[in-house]
């Protein structure tokens, strides 16, 4: 029977999380919701730098990639959330109170 390495395991799941946060597919940041604007689908977000964006810490409009990501949000809510850029335009891809 083979057991896999746990160094090798935990290598190969550090190089996977590092490839997908170079290329940019999602970071994650802690923010604060500024506005929602539902028939938009659009979410104004206070946050930290998000450095694997290349974003310094600030107030800015998201995209949602679903409109099921807004259900239960409120303007001052303190969140996480995941971000990638998608053809020039950053979408929020997953979201949760803190």
């Amino acid at each position: 029977m083979h057991t896999p390495r746990p160094v090798a395991s935990i290598a190969r799941l550090v190089l996977t999380a590092g490839l997908a946060l170079a290329s940019g597919l999602a970071a994650a940041a802690d923010g604060e919701i500024r506005k929602i604007d539902a028939a938009q689908m659009r979410l104004t977000l206070k946050h930290d730098a998000i450095p694997s964006l290349d974003m310094p810490a600030m107030t800015m409009a998201y995209k949602a990639n679903s409109a099921a990501l807004l259900q239960g949000l409120a303007v001052g809510d303190q969140v996480v959330f995941e971000a990638e850029k998608r053809d020039g335009t950053y979408v929020i891809t997953a979201i949760r109170k803190k």
